[in-house]
């Protein structure tokens, strides 16, 4: 019995040694391009052409970034949105998919149909109308013309249904036996429950706008709203001086993504995962 175990051990030990062998390769095509970019943003002018790795790391290019640039104006602007707009995403989307989930209506599974329709049109299709719409309205710079167009999508109502769907029906029907309206059972039943599916969405929703970049300088024209992505893309100069605070200016902007993206992989995870799978 012995011999058995210590075999179904060596097995365990050596299938997780294939594992971490197979993950190190993508571990370091994910993490080299990032460190080198650490790596330059701290590099000597004189060395940016010449040498792999620095002899020395100078940080000067970071005291310029916040100093000597809009930087930290755009990222606050990209906290303002992003923040905004995973808001609205997590109240309209939740509304919606307790609509679609406990409601009963005429239509509700076709008006739900033609929503998930709408992800099949590409973004760049509607682009212009969405331009022209803005415009007219006089939004053009500022943060309505980025946030409102982003209030709800397709994929956040169809995460949060899922994850209602996962919900026992009776419990819905005891609720309104006992005086329970829909705006209370929402929010004092299905919001609590739902906090997985609820975090997962917040986090992809806040990532996704982070990372934004044509329609926000499709509709801004000054700094006082512009977001960092356009503000990286403003420090990029052919002279060599510059691709150091360039890369200061990058790495700056990275650390609020990835720190969400670290803190919150498993609960992004988890609610991604929480309504595949019924039963």
């Amino acid at each position: 019995m012995s011999s058995v175990s210590l075999t179904r051990k060596h097995k365990n030990a050596l299938s997780a040694m294939l594992r971490v062998g197979l993950n190190l390769p993508l571990v370091a095509l994910i993490i080299l391009p990032l460190a080198y970019t650490f790596m330059m943003s701290g590099m000597p002018a004189s060395e940016l052409y010449s040498r792999l790795i620095p002899t020395r790391m100078d940080f000067i290019s970071y005291t310029f970034v916040f100093t000597k640039t809009s930087i930290p104006r755009q990222i606050l602007n990209s906290f303002i949105v992003a923040g905004s707009v995973t808001l609205l995403q997590m109240a309209t989307c939740s509304m919606a998919a307790f609509a679609f989930s406990f409601l009963q209506f005429k239509g509700r599974n076709f008006i739900f149909m033609c929503i998930l329709a709408t992800m099949m049109v590409p973004w760049e299709a509607t682009i212009i109308a969405n331009y022209l719409t803005i415009s007219s309205w006089g939004w053009l710079d500022t943060y309505r013309a980025m946030i409102l167009p982003y209030a709800c999508s397709a994929m956040g109502i169809f995460l949060m249904r899922q994850n209602y769907l996962t919900f026992a029906r009776e419990l819905h029907e005891a609720a309104k036996l006992d005086g329970c309206n829909n705006w209370r059972f929402l929010l004092s039943i299905v919001i609590p429950l739902a906090r997985p599916a609820l975090g997962a969405l917040g986090a992809y929703v806040f990532l996704l706008q982070w990372n934004q970049y044509l329609w926000p300088l499709l509709v801004t024209n000054s700094d006082k709203v512009r977001t960092a992505q356009i503000g990286i893309s403003q420090l990029f100069d052919i002279d060599s001086e510059q691709i150091g605070l360039m890369m200061a200016g990058v790495v700056v902007v990275l650390v609020p993504s990835l720190s969400i993206f670290v803190f919150m992989q498993k609960q992004l995870i988890d609610g991604l995962m929480a309504g595949a799978v019924k039963g």
